[in-house]
């Protein structure tokens, strides 16, 4: 039994590009995001990688990578289940803010507080322990049951709700998490033991697609630079 479950950010979008706080905004991706998408689509064609579900946000960017990736890895069939508790953090009065000019107005301490720290929200928005909050109950209700019956699942996300999960699976903790970033276009390869934990884990750069992560439950961590939210 597979027990095979991908997570991969969305391509870049236009938001990313323009250095914007985007969270539940919903632009679409640029060029370069449609060509991350694909190649993502073609590194898991070429390792022979088949899925059975996918599961994504309500947002646009997060859509059309995975239907981009699908297409690519000859799957354009499986069903899609989207649901917003996949959206990325909400960043509340951040959102459509260029990030130089939200450091001008509250300062880089605040701005970084808000965006590093793992339960302090901006205002009218989500700290990282809310989206674990909404991330986490779908995770196990929706996505792992269906892992553990040895279905192959891909799930297109954000930085922030990829996040939640990875910390769950990788077992890293509020003092840590702030420092795990993600990069677009990047797969995460996990393979999950019977009880739900990790037996084995890869980082698949498509642009160097046959590097590997360190090993589940090693202390080291493969940090992945961001280009963020």
């Amino acid at each position: 039994m597979d027990r095979i479950l991908v997570l991969l950010r969305h391509g870049q979008s236009d938001w990313n590009l323009k250095n914007l706080f985007t969270g539940w905004k919903d632009p679409d991706l640029t060029a370069k995001g449609l060509e991350e998408a694909r190649a993502a689509g073609k590194c898991l064609k070429a390792r022979g990688l088949s899925f059975d579900r996918a599961f994504t946000s309500n947002l646009v960017r997060a859509q059309h990578t995975l239907k981009l990736v699908l297409a690519e890895a000859g799957e354009p069939g499986v069903e899609i289940i989207h649901d917003r508790a996949l959206n990325e953090r909400d960043y509340g009065v951040l959102c459509g803010l260029n990030k130089d000019d939200a450091i001008r107005r509250w300062g880089d301490e605040q701005v970084e507080l808000w965006r590093r720290s793992y339960d302090v929200r901006p205002p009218g928005g989500e700290s990282l322990k809310d989206t674990v909050a909404r991330v986490l109950p779908y995770y196990c209700q929706k996505i792992l049951p269906e892992v553990l019956r040895g279905h192959r699942v891909i799930i297109s996300g954000h930085g922030n709700s990829l996040r939640a999960l990875i910390m769950v699976l990788d077992q890293l903790t509020p003092e840590t998490i702030p420092g795990m970033e993600l990069e677009t276009g990047v797969l995460h390869l996990y393979r999950l033991k019977e009880d739900s934990t990790v037996e084995s884990r890869e980082i698949i750069d498509p642009k160097a697609p046959f590097e590997l992560a360190p090993a589940a439950g090693r202390k080291t961590f493969a940090k992945i630079r961001v280009a963020e939210k």
